[in-house]
């Protein structure tokens, strides 16, 4: 036989289902005009409670009852977007917290161009 809390438990679940999917974690892609795909990338937090007790009646009455009650909180937000463009794959930050994110941001364009240029110096 199935308990209260489990009924209680299992419609919360499924309600949180409902709220939140794959898409919701990596977004959809967009292409821009210039044929760049961007996929938008966010964090997704929940928290979950649910509760019950079987509660006795007032004294004249000793039959049982069930009470009970759950909760759900959803969070969502956004880390960055990966820019995909001429087949070169790019992670763009939502935003930079202190110096040290724009350097690693930086990173990957630098080491690009040192290679160019030093192709350039070979050739």
């Amino acid at each position: 036989m199935e308990q209260p809390i489990e009924g209680l438990m299992k419609t919360t679940m499924e309600k949180i289902r409902e709220m939140i999917d794959v898409n919701t974690v990596i977004g959809d892609p967009v292409e821009t005009s210039d044929g760049s795909i961007i996929i938008p990338i966010s964090k997704v937090c929940f928290a979950f409670v649910s509760g019950g007790g079987d509660v006795i009646g007032n004294r004249e009455d000793t039959s049982k009852s069930f009470a009970g009650g759950s909760g759900a909180g959803v969070s969502v937000n956004p880390i960055g977007f990966l820019a995909i463009n001429q087949g070169q794959l790019r992670t763009i930050p939502a935003s930079f917290n202190n110096p040290l994110d724009r350097v690693i941001d930086m990173i990957p364009r630098l080491i690009e161009k040192i290679e160019k240029r030093k192709c350039k110096d070979e050739a």
